[in-house]
């Protein structure tokens, strides 16, 4: 079956493009998209030089996003996900991390300017009637005043919980954290209480109920489903701090899908032009989603469509899992075990994203989660397990560079982010370091701090 659909025109087509994604140095299983998706991926990176693995990964948050509370995956009676992803892409300073979020969350900007416009006008229009006494507003012919306004959104940023507890009362449908970098997020969690705040976002990731009743609130906040997905850029030498505290212990950090192109090389640009059609379709399709109908109880609260797993679908997530058990329970670093335990969680909730996006290509049904969704969630777990070691590796290189000498952190922090031996022997001449001497520094580096990925050439890993 696999044979006779990589034969036609357009089984070709995709298998050249997901080849000429491991040209870009990407390892995202970008082929888990429908065709639609994949052909955006590949658009942007090839005209816009987007990394691959960036503009693939918001794409996917984003579509997270837009399902928000509308549908669940049920693994079981009593046992339901929600697509909920807290996400990080990791790159330097002018790798192009930003613009990818951007071009992802361009649907989103689009409804909530509109709601706000919306909004503006008509909360106007309330005060002007709130103003109004009882006898002119009689005179106008005007009976109740009507309840007031509400501000329909999708995206936040830099809010603290008791006002992000009461948009998310108002948009029960889901929100999404949305920061440029993500440091910003992650440093305020002790500005009032400390460590209140990281338990909100802990509780907040497997979609638990936000109650808020504090004085001097207008009002108490009650959300039976919470959906808030958090998702910023983050720089390497940051990484470090995100990992501050308990976070690498109490399971913060576990929770965090991290972005990890293999090559972070800035890029030339070029005169490539994205084809007229690209935005459009990922407009379009977003929109298809942001219409999605949905029905809600007595309370507001939205009652979602639960997607189960067809039988064989099923039975291979199952057999995927006790692989990942025994992988767990093999695994030495206890913080890399609970990482690919929490990565068991993703796996359901991207089961249910990459249905949702079948069917919005046209591709699937949404009434059960069936196989490919299962393998192509499987294929993405795999490469955040990469990530994830990849990142543990990074926090334990910058514990090393802190222990070495103030001089060799002042070379290692002068040379590029990726240089040939050569070069790296004219950065230590300005620190009137010999080329041997060099090359004995460079020989300790390579242990825990610099990527050797091929003859004569450095990649640093801060």
């Amino acid at each position: 079956m696999i044979m006779e659909n990589k034969i036609t025109a357009e089984g070709i087509i995709h298998e050249a493009l997901h080849y000429k994604g491991k040209m870009y140095g990407s390892n995202y299983p970008v082929q888990v998209f429908p065709h639609q998706i994949q052909d955006i991926i590949y658009a942007t990176g090839d005209c816009l030089n987007y990394p691959i693995d960036y503009i693939a990964a918001s794409l996917c948050f984003v579509l997270s996003v837009g399902i928000g509370n509308t549908h669940v995956v049920k693994l079981k009676e009593g046992w339901t996900e929600r697509a909920i992803l807290y996400t990080a892409l990791i790159g330097r300073p002018g790798v192009n991390k930003s613009h990818p979020l951007s071009f992802a969350f361009h649907p989103l900007f689009e409804h909530d300017t509109k709601n706000a416009v919306k909004f503006k006008k008509e909360f106007k229009e309330y005060e002007g009637l709130f103003s109004l006494s009882k006898k002119e507003r009689e005179e106008q012919g005007i009976g109740e005043i009507p309840a007031e306004p509400i501000l329909k959104k999708f995206v936040v940023s830099d809010i603290t919980p008791e006002c992000l507890a009461f948009i998310h009362e108002n948009n029960k449908r889901g929100i999404c954290l949305y920061t440029d970098e993500l440091a910003s997020w992650f440093k305020n969690f002790n500005r009032y209480t400390k460590g209140s705040e990281e338990q909100f976002w802990l509780s907040l990731y497997n979609g638990k109920p936000i109650i808020l009743d504090r004085r001097g609130n207008k009002n108490s906040v009650s959300v039976k489903h919470s959906f808030i997905g958090v998702i910023g850029t983050i720089q390497h030498g940051i990484l470090k701090e995100l990992a501050k505290g308990e976070r690498n212990q109490n399971g913060f950090l576990d929770r965090i899908l991290f972005i990890l192109p293999n090559n972070l090389e800035k890029q030339y640009w070029n005169d490539r032009q994205l084809s007229r059609h690209v935005i459009p379709t990922w407009n379009n399709l977003m929109q298809k989603l942001i219409d999605l109908e949905f029905v809600i109880d007595d309370n507001g609260d939205i009652i979602p469509v639960e997607l189960c797993f067809q039988e064989d679908a099923k039975k291979r997530l199952y057999d995927w899992q006790r692989e990942n058990t025994d992988q767990c329970n093999e695994e030495i670093n206890e913080t890399l075990m609970g990482i690919y335990s929490k990565l068991e969680i993703y796996a359901i909730r991207f089961c249910l994203i990459l249905q949702i996006a079948r069917w919005l290509c046209g591709e699937a049904e949404k009434n059960s989660i069936d196989m490919v969704s299962v393998e192509g969630a499987i294929k993405l777990v795999k490469y955040y397990q990469h990530t994830a070691r990849k990142v543990q590796q990074i926090i334990g290189c910058s514990a090393s560079l802190e222990q070495l000498p103030t001089d060799k952190q002042r070379l290692y922090n002068a040379l590029p982010p990726d240089f040939s031996t050569a070069e790296g022997i004219q950065v230590a001449a300005g620190f009137s370091i010999s080329a041997d001497s060099f090359k004995r520094i460079l020989s300790d580096f390579k242990d825990n701090l610099l990527d050797n990925y091929k003859h004569g050439r450095y990649r640093k890993l801060l």
